[in-house]
């Protein structure tokens, strides 16, 4: 699916074919992650919001603070999260709070739990599952959003990265049952959705995202700690596959789909790919393509020197 790496030199955000680039660099450190936002060339203007997840306990493999403060600082950036529909450490607005606390964001940025106070509802014209997506009600306050996700497997979704931190990341508490239910329900968890109907949900409330900012977007996976659990798992599976680096760019399609292609390249990648295809996760990516969020062809452009 992916063009052959390209030379560091190529700093436009789309090659002349028109496919976008991927940015990559192995070095995972905030050097690193300051690089590769530095070689996408574009400045986040305004009120600038960095979405994360902020793990379900200090055992979840969340992004530490260490890693992102200086990035995150450099953009004078609030850190946003929304409420879980599932329970657990972040299900009440206090709890979710205490925890972000707890885990070191409030010593490195403001933390705005964007559905605290109520929701804000987007279309989705696009849609053949939803035709809106709530999300938090200060959702619309921030000018751009700069979506800072760990790449992992997830046990529900195949993988997480960047479409889904966009879509059940941003989504309220209602909105992540909306979108699991795939349109059926705005509370509880427990629900028998049909796999495809769930995961082209979660491409729409991302297009739904991405078009109410005009694209005023940018994102960044980082592939480390590549357990086959997402960060909502207390006590998450432990990696058995090596770190592999920190990618970027403006398309989020082509982004999740970069790192789907370095998982599936790995000697090691045994244990997510099998969580991917059991849960059919890259059928997110098809719909995302189909309904025109992004681009699963890319350039990956190598940044290491």
């Amino acid at each position: 699916m992916n063009s052959a790496p390209s030379n560091a030199a190529e700093d436009s955000l789309n090659s002349k074919d028109g496919v976008p680039n991927v940015y990559m660099t192995t070095d995972i450190s905030p050097q690193g992650l300051n690089a590769v936002f530095q070689a996408l060339n574009t400045s986040p203007n305004g009120k600038v919001a960095v979405k994360l997840h902020s793990g379900e306990s200090a055992e979840s493999n969340y992004l530490r603070p260490e890693l992102i403060k200086n990035f995150i600082q450099s953009l004078n950036a609030t850190i946003v999260e929304t409420n879980t529909a599932y329970g657990g450490s972040r299900a009440d607005t206090a709890s979710h709070r205490q925890l972000v606390k707890d885990h070191g964001f409030t010593d490195i940025a403001d933390v705005d739990i964007m559905d605290g106070e109520g929701i804000f509802t987007l279309s989705v014209p696009k849609g053949t599952n939803i035709n809106e997506n709530y999300v938090g009600k200060s959702f619309p306050d921030y000018d751009c959003y700069v979506v800072l996700s760990h790449f992992k497997g997830h046990m529900m979704g195949g993988f997480g990265g960047a479409v889904k931190n966009t879509s059940i990341g941003l989504a309220s508490a209602q909105g992540k049952s909306w979108i699991h239910s795939a349109g059926k329900q705005t509370s509880g968890f427990s629900m028998d959705t049909p796999q495809e109907n769930f995961l082209e949900s979660m491409a729409e409330a991302a297009l739904s995202v991405y078009d109410y900012l005009d694209g005023n977007m940018l994102f960044i996976n980082i592939m480390n700690r590549l357990s086959i659990d997402c960060d909502c798992a207390a006590k998450p599976t432990e990696p058995d596959m090596h770190d592999i680096g920190i990618l970027a760019g403006m398309d989020p399609v082509a982004l999740d789909q970069a790192c789907v292609d370095l998982v599936y390249a790995a000697e090691d990648g045994a244990s997510v790919i099998e969580r991917i295809e059991s849960r059919k996760g890259i059928h997110t990516l098809e719909h995302a393509e189909e309904i025109g969020l992004g681009m699963r062809q890319y350039n990956l452009v190598q940044i290491d020197g």
